[in-house]
């Protein structure tokens, strides 16, 4: 064979993924980011791609951020643009299976192509500095007397922040229905509001809110977690008489229509990404517990998910 005829072949079994990565130039990744800037999936999106280049399986990573509706339009424009492309990869997680029960979107997430689920963080709930209200049991005092007058501000309809609240409600004797919940299409945009002192609690992943509660600029009243997080001193809402407990995962899909050596080699490049240092650094930092499920085990979880949600909604009065 000729070399030129060699290097056609070649280019054509590394477009298939048919190559290992060691044989395969590192490629440039496009991340969708289906939330605004400043959030969970922001952070994760970023982080992820500078270890898929710290592990030399990308040259360059791009991204793009279309926030709302829970990540169902970033979902869209990723289902409709990356049809067939090996080297797309959108980030995802409970949040939006969440979002797609509520908001039943005309794109559904079957469309895309599962590859891993990465991380697992709780959410913490917060106040502006500046609240009158001091505690938890001070939110609930207040919940229980005007259910409206209290402002919970977080992420899409359907987020975890929001199932938590719901569930909550439930939990105190108060109609989940009743319970303000103000929406936001990013990390950022909540953050502003409950910096702002727009709502008056507000809630997400422990890493969006970590450099303000450590400055104080925030107070942190409780998490969502089974028992308080290591070394962060904040109590669980079980400590405090409310049985709610609920985490938040976070993953990656790959675009619609790709082969199964191509799926196999982005998780192959997914996988290696998350052994290496910067990624460590990640998960430290941003108080992330690992959660890696790849494979068929992927696929089941997520269709266990769906299941589990919709009762964990409809139990809670938001369905």
């Amino acid at each position: 064979m000729r070399r030129d005829e060699f290097l056609k072949t070649l280019a054509a079994l590394a477009a298939a993924g048919a190559l290992p990565l060691s044989a395969r130039a590192a490629p440039t990744w496009k991340m969708m980011i289906p939330a605004n800037p400043g959030g969970g999936w922001d952070t994760t999106g970023r982080a992820l791609g500078k270890a898929m280049i710290d592990a030399k399986v990308a040259d360059n990573v791009t991204y793009e951020n279309k926030g709302g509706a829970a990540g169902a339009l970033g979902l869209a424009q990723f289902v409709n643009g990356s049809k067939g492309d090996p080297q797309a990869l959108m980030v995802m997680g409970a949040v939006m299976l969440g979002g797609i029960i509520t908001g039943k979107p005309p794109v559904n997430l079957s469309q895309a192509t599962p590859i891993a689920r990465l991380t697992s963080e709780y959410n913490v709930y917060v106040l502006p500095a500046n609240s009158p209200f001091k505690t938890m049991a001070d939110v609930v005092a207040q919940l229980k007397k005007d259910p409206g007058s209290v402002k919970w501000g977080g992420g899409s309809r359907g987020s975890t922040e929001h199932i938590a609240a719901a569930m909550l409600a439930r939990e105190v004797g108060v109609d989940p229905a009743r319970i303000n919940y103000v929406a936001f299409r990013g990390g950022g945009e909540a953050t502003a509001a409950i910096l702002g002192g727009n709502v008056t609690v507000g809630g997400s992943g422990y890493s969006e809110f970590a450099e303000y509660i450590n400055t104080g600029k925030m107070r942190a009243i409780a998490v969502t977690s089974p028992q308080r997080l290591k070394g962060i001193n904040v109590p669980t809402l079980k400590e405090q008489g409310i049985n709610v407990e609920l985490g938040n995962w976070r993953g990656v899909y790959g675009a619609p229509g790709i082969t199964a050596d191509q799926r196999k080699a982005l998780t192959n490049a997914v996988l290696a990404a998350i052994k290496t240092k910067s990624w460590a650094e990640a998960m430290e930092k941003n108080a992330w517990t690992p959660a890696v499920l790849a494979g068929a085990e992927f696929d089941k979880f997520v269709d266990d998910e769906f299941a589990l949600l919709r009762a964990t909604m409809a139990k809670a009065g938001m369905l």
